[in-house]
């Protein structure tokens, strides 16, 4: 596609302008006269919610316009050309794209008749969310910061916590027609360079008409798109992607989403928490191992339960039994039926919960559950037993810190119950053997998902693991970042 030149006729340009933002009604397009006598013609273009009054003497633009009230032309064809206000983030633009782009990231463009190239002069910009705490990954002991929407604003919180200049930060825009703004940041002297070319080819590999969350990227950019497990690590909160950034990996961020992409991710990353580095090593690590409970029991109980109840009762006493009979007697259903049945049904309340706003959601998820459970138990629908199944299952789900992560081992948990309902233990292993060969084989980036268990590691003292080493003792990285870079704490001579 030709671009278009800007014409150092005002008034093609003023034409040409109209004629594309035609029932534009958010688009403003103010012609003006400068100067002293008025005797120079401009233009100025710009999104009304997005760029501050031109009156105004706290803004650049305002600054900018009363200046040249009293400015000759010639005067203000040079603070054009030279920019000799000073005026901070000034940009020319010699082509008509480059200024519609300018335009719709929020910023206004200046026109003068007789200069060919017009000037870009950053404002307020869009609205957005303002700084606030994470909500999806709360912590005890830790920042309260987290992302917004602004992407400008994100890599600004970054760089608040790592003030070095070999934290890079590489834009681009993806999505032909929502043009959004994605960064790409890294440490120079910690980066892969093979890691970071990959991740720039991966982004860039499908042409897509918008991108609008980093969500779309990430689906995008996986290689096991069918897997139900994510391959991109995400986060809310800033300090979280610091810590990843100096583990040498790459946080993506896309503009209009308050969350940040981490990659590669692996297993273990997906099961550490914010906080696990600001704790004492001692609860961390307990923590850690509650967590890989949690996802067991997410995954297998509800299997478990179906193996033990119709295949292999000799497992369990002669007193459990009984009461598992007692309590199911009287119950019209099969217990596979019944325990689908009460799964489906929390995770009906879940999900009105998410949607219903505000406390409300809070209590219908609470009372719903409260509610159909004893109801169902009252009226012989399924047994009290069954009811603490699913409860402790929801509740280790809960314990996963990424959302994604515990959705991917929610949708196993059906296919872990149908095994045990139907072959017993031999479907549990069987499962369990299906899912490990998956998780054996994925790779994200090139590192292997299992990430350290299935690779050795640069030594010890790398912290990564299901315990937590004391923070004295984590003197190396991880194998994400480069070999001559493996050192990361030593005791000062």
């Amino acid at each position: 596609m030709e671009e278009t030149r800007i014409s150092p006729k005002l008034r093609e340009n003023e034409n040409y302008i109209r004629g594309r933002l035609k029932n534009c009604g958010d688009v403003l397009i103010r012609p003006m006269k400068l100067g002293t006598e008025k005797k120079a013609d401009c233009l100025m273009v710009y999104i009304e919610v997005a760029v501050s009054n031109m009156m105004l003497e706290d803004s650049a633009l305002g600054k900018m316009v009363n200046h040249f009230w009293e400015s000759s032309p010639g005067e203000i064809r040079e603070f054009v050309e030279e920019n000799s206000l000073g005026i901070a983030d000034v940009k020319k633009l010699t082509t008509m794209e480059e200024a519609f782009a300018a335009l719709f990231a929020g910023n206004a463009v200046f026109f003068i008749d007789g200069y060919d190239k017009a000037m870009k002069i950053a404002s307020k910009g869009y609205p957005n969310m303002p700084v606030s705490q994470a909500e999806t990954e709360k912590v005890l002991r830790g920042s309260r910061e987290g992302f917004t929407d602004a992407v400008k604003t994100n890599s600004a919180l970054i760089r608040k916590r790592l003030r070095d200049s070999c934290l890079k930060v590489e834009e681009s825009q993806i999505g032909t027609r929502s043009h959004t703004l994605v960064q790409i940041l890294y440490i120079e002297d910690l980066i892969q360079e093979e890691l970071l070319e990959e991740v720039k080819e991966k982004l860039n590999y499908y042409e897509i008409d918008g991108i609008l969350d980093s969500g779309m990227l990430e689906q995008l950019a996986e290689d096991s798109w069918y897997s139900p497990f994510p391959q991109f690590q995400t986060t809310e909160r800033p300090d979280r992607a610091a810590q990843e950034l100096l583990n040498g990996k790459i946080i993506v961020i896309c503009d209009n989403s308050p969350a940040a992409l981490i990659l590669p991710s692996s297993f273990n990353g997906f099961m550490e928490s914010s906080e696990d580095w600001n704790n004492r090593f001692e609860m961390a690590s307990f923590l850690r191992v509650l967590r890989y409970l949690a996802l067991f029991a997410a995954t297998l109980l509800p299997g478990l339960y179906l193996a033990a109840i119709r295949f292999h009762t000799q497992i369990l006493p002669a007193n459990l039994i009984l009461s598992f009979a007692e309590a199911r007697a009287g119950v019209p259903f099969s217990s596979v039926a019944e325990l689908v049945f009460l799964e489906l049904s929390f995770e009906l309340i879940r999900e009105a919960g998410v949607r219903i706003p505000g406390a409300l959601g809070s209590a219908i998820g609470i009372v719903g559950g409260l509610i159909i459970g004893q109801a169902a138990v009252t009226a012989n629908v399924v047994s009290p037993i069954v009811v603490i199944i699913v409860a402790l299952t929801a509740l280790g789900s809960m314990a996963i810190p990424n959302e994604e992560f515990a959705s991917a081992f929610r949708i196993l948990k059906y296919i872990f119950l149908f095994l045990g309902g139907y072959l017993g233990i031999f479907g549990i292993v069987l499962g369990i053997y299906l899912t490990v060969s998956h998780l054996s084989g994925l790779l994200s980036f090139g590192m292997p998902y299992l990430m350290p268990f299935v690779k050795k590691d640069k030594g010890a003292g790398t912290g990564d693991g299901i315990l937590r080493i004391p923070l004295r003792k984590r003197r190396n990285r991880p194998v994400y970042a480069k070999k001559n870079q493996e050192l990361r704490l030593k005791r000062r001579e």
